[in-house]
């Protein structure tokens, strides 16, 4: 890989190699150079979209419905052709290479499998389709199921398997071409929570496994942090912020980042004076990273870095506030305070602490290091 490659991918190719997992595939660098999408006259899905996807990457594409988050894996997977630009695969230009041509599978949301076909027969039909012989699909459908540990499911139909089985069987079938890139298109959004966060973490070791590019697009902001090397948040055809998770949810780039990885605490600025800033909540003081003349932007107050009690650390801001409501989370609290009229949340852990009720007067400390300026 080259210099340029982030830190997090190299920490994630060393990872997986330690584990046993394959070194990333350098043909599965991915380039997009300008890309437009125009859907008759006055939609625009993708707006002069620039982004490089190293190989190896688990990387997600994240964003409200409607903000191009499909269109583009679309353009990737070749079902949909660019307006304008450019899209390179492992250096190549694809742009306007057929689907059936480019190192790529999807794994659709909707599974689609041939429901009166056996898994085996499923798994084989994208290399029966590209003329490999008897001999050579049955050892690969073989190799795959041992990989994704599919054991008897193999002999079974596709119509008598349960949703979660069903999403193995459509992940095997998008591998058994030992694509160089593999795009998957909210595949499980249809799955119960429970079974969504097993097969979350088996799809991140996986990939890790096999060294293998990952394009993953998703809404769900919590799926996105826990999966991701890095993410693409877009809104409205426009890529507002990439980076690492905690990038993402620590310093987002702008207000629309800030609300979308689910920031309540986004407080508007009104002064600055020096190493302090005005808002609705009071005056506060913010640490030098942070610290700019301009008074436009918002302040985020990360709920997990508040703390209640009479006594605060040396340098931590102050604020009163009364508790408005109270909700129990089993390893924490949630508070939900007034200070100065301005609703304010506040994470706390439930170990050791005190419990604060609806109504009690409480104060609230905030370390300058955790508040950040967030741009409009």
């Amino acid at each position: 890989m080259s210099d340029s490659t982030p830190a997090v991918t190299r920490e994630a190719a060393e990872t997986a190699a330690a584990d046993g997992g394959a070194p990333p595939r350098e043909a599965s660098s991915i380039r997009l150079e300008g890309l437009h999408k125009r859907f008759g006259r006055d939609t625009v899905a993708l707006d002069g979209v620039d982004l490089t996807i190293e190989a190896g990457e688990f990387f997600t594409l994240l964003g409200p419905s409607g903000c191009g988050k499909t269109t583009l894996l679309r353009i990737l997977a070749g079902l949909e052709e660019p307006n304008d630009g450019r899209l390179l695969i492992g250096g190549r230009d694809v742009t306007d290479t057929p689907p059936h041509r480019r190192s790529v599978n999807t794994v659709f949301q909707s599974y689609a499998l041939f429901p009166h076909l056996s898994v085996r027969d499923n798994l084989a039909f994208g290399l029966r389709m590209r003329g490999e012989s008897a001999a050579e699909r049955e050892r690969k459908v073989a190799e795959v199921a041992e990989f994704i540990q599919l054991g008897s499911l193999v002999e079974r139909r596709v119509d008598q398997l349960s949703g979660g089985q069903k999403q193995r069987i459509a992940l095997a079938r998008a591998l058994v071409c030992e694509p160089d890139v593999l795009l998957l298109d909210e595949p499980l959004s249809a799955l119960d929570a429970g079974l969504r966060s097993q097969l979350q973490v088996e799809l991140q070791r996986l990939q890790k496994r096999l060294g293998m590019t990952f394009v993953f697009v998703t809404h769900d902001q919590d799926e996105a942090m826990v999966m991701s090397d890095r993410i693409a948040v877009l809104d409205g055809g426009v890529i507002q912020q990439v980076g690492t998770p905690s990038e993402v949810y620590e310093h987002p780039a702008n207000a629309f980042v800030a609300r979308f990885m689910g920031h309540d605490n986004l407080f508007a600025i009104t002064a600055v004076d020096g190493d302090r800033v005005e808002t609705r909540l009071g005056r506060l003081r913010l640490d030098p990273a942070e610290q700019r003349a301009e008074s436009d932007g918002w302040l985020l107050i990360r709920p997990e870095t508040l703390v209640l009690g009479d006594t605060l650390p040396a340098g931590y801001n102050r604020l009163e506030g009364t508790v408005e409501e109270r909700l129990y989370r089993g390893s924490r609290i949630e508070y939900r305070l007034a200070v100065n009229g301005q609703p304010l949340m506040v994470v706390a852990s439930n170990l050791g602490q005190r419990m604060h009720a609806v109504g009690d007067r409480v104060v609230i400390g905030v370390c300058p290091e955790d508040l950040v300026r967030v741009a409009a």
